[in-house]
């Protein structure tokens, strides 16, 4: 498959990185500890998203609410290989970058349930929660809009030169926003450090990337601003930390920003209330039998890393133990005082 070769160039530092249309190439060794830690984070958000769509239909969650299940594979191998002056900001399908980033279970579905307890006291709810200690800044319902943000962030990296990194999640329903392509231009004119990650589950809401775009290969969306692209097996989380590392090691090296386009799938519809009858339930499960991310690695793990069946089942029942405690603590938390309406208001 061709590739090409991209220089990106800035005061002091020369490196290229290969834009390739696919790059599954795992360029790290994976200890058999790495591999069982991407294991049990991805289970704990498969776990944790499966809770959610249960409190949700229980009425216990209201609002909006988009699950993540099918596509741990991208947050947990991105999280993995960052550093902690890195940073992190996303769009409204959030909850599994919350949990990789280090936030709480309990503390995530208190704000679900809009609790006093949650990460934004209770009024941000599944699309706008925040941990400033772990460097996670949103959770942003305006498709798009937080792409522009995280270049904004990657800035202040550069002018605080504290060699942090801002990875920028947002999907394919959103890379034909204009603010996206502002954002590229002033990150590639600034050189500035952020990895735009475009999580390709292939469908914007119900609309298809084929029906949506002109040119479907979104890793090249950088190309007129000399950013240099991958795109990337986003159900291997394998291929995605291997990929990740690279990018971070690119980008940290002050040679501008990158773009990776994970290939993923979600299982669920676009949010609780779709129905998601613009794909066939073959299509669905052609991928759930074939890729799923978890069921992947649960066979490495297995068969070549020796790890047992029991220990999986183990994993297992302790991810959801801590799921349901973080359920019963959410119930159990209690509504905000009225006050907080005027608290955290910039005015």
């Amino acid at each position: 498959m061709a590739t090409a070769e991209i220089s990106s160039v800035s005061k002091g530092s020369k490196k290229s990185i290969k834009s390739s249309r696919k790059s599954n190439n795992i360029s790290v060794e994976h200890s058999s500890e790495e591999l069982l830690d991407f294991y049990k984070v991805m289970l704990l958000i498969r776990r944790f998203e499966e809770k959610a769509g249960q409190m949700y239909g229980m009425g216990l969650i209201g609002g909006f609410c988009h699950l993540y299940i099918g596509q741990e594979a991208v947050v947990t191998g991105v999280q993995a290989a960052l550093e902690s002056q890195d940073t992190v900001i996303t769009t409204y399908r959030d909850h599994g970058h919350m949990l990789a980033c280090g936030m709480e279970p309990r503390g995530v579905m208190a704000e679900l349930t809009g609790r006093r307890d949650g990460y934004s006291k209770g009024k941000g709810g599944s699309m706008h929660m925040f941990s400033a200690e772990k460097q996670f800044y949103g959770g942003h319902g305006i498709v798009g809009a937080n792409v522009p943000l995280g270049t904004g962030i990657a800035f202040a990296h550069r002018y605080k030169k504290d060699n942090g990194v801002c990875l920028t999640y947002f999907g394919d329903g959103a890379v034909n926003q204009g603010q996206v392509y502002e954002s590229f231009n002033m990150a590639a004119l600034w050189q500035l450090p952020v990895i735009y990650i475009i999580e390709n589950n292939r469908y914007g809401m119900g609309t298809s990337v084929e029906r949506a775009s002109a040119g479907t290969e979104l890793w090249q969306r950088g190309q007129a601003y000399g950013i240099p692209g991958k795109q990337i097996d986003g159900m291997d989380v394998r291929a995605v930390n291997s990929a990740a590392r690279d990018a971070l090691s690119f980008v940290r090296d002050k040679n501008g920003p990158i773009i990776l386009e994970m290939q993923t799938y979600r299982y669920r519809g676009h949010s609780m209330s779709d129905p998601a009858a613009y794909r066939t339930k073959q299509e669905v499960q052609k991928i759930r039998s074939e890729k799923d991310p978890l069921d992947t690695l649960k066979l490495i793990l297995l068969k070549i890393k020796g790890i047992t069946e029991e220990s999986i089942k183990s994993y297992d029942r302790e991810i959801r133990d801590l799921v349901n405690e973080a359920a019963e603590f959410a119930q159990n938390s209690p509504e905000p005082d009225p006050s907080e309406l005027y608290t955290d208001v910039l005015s």
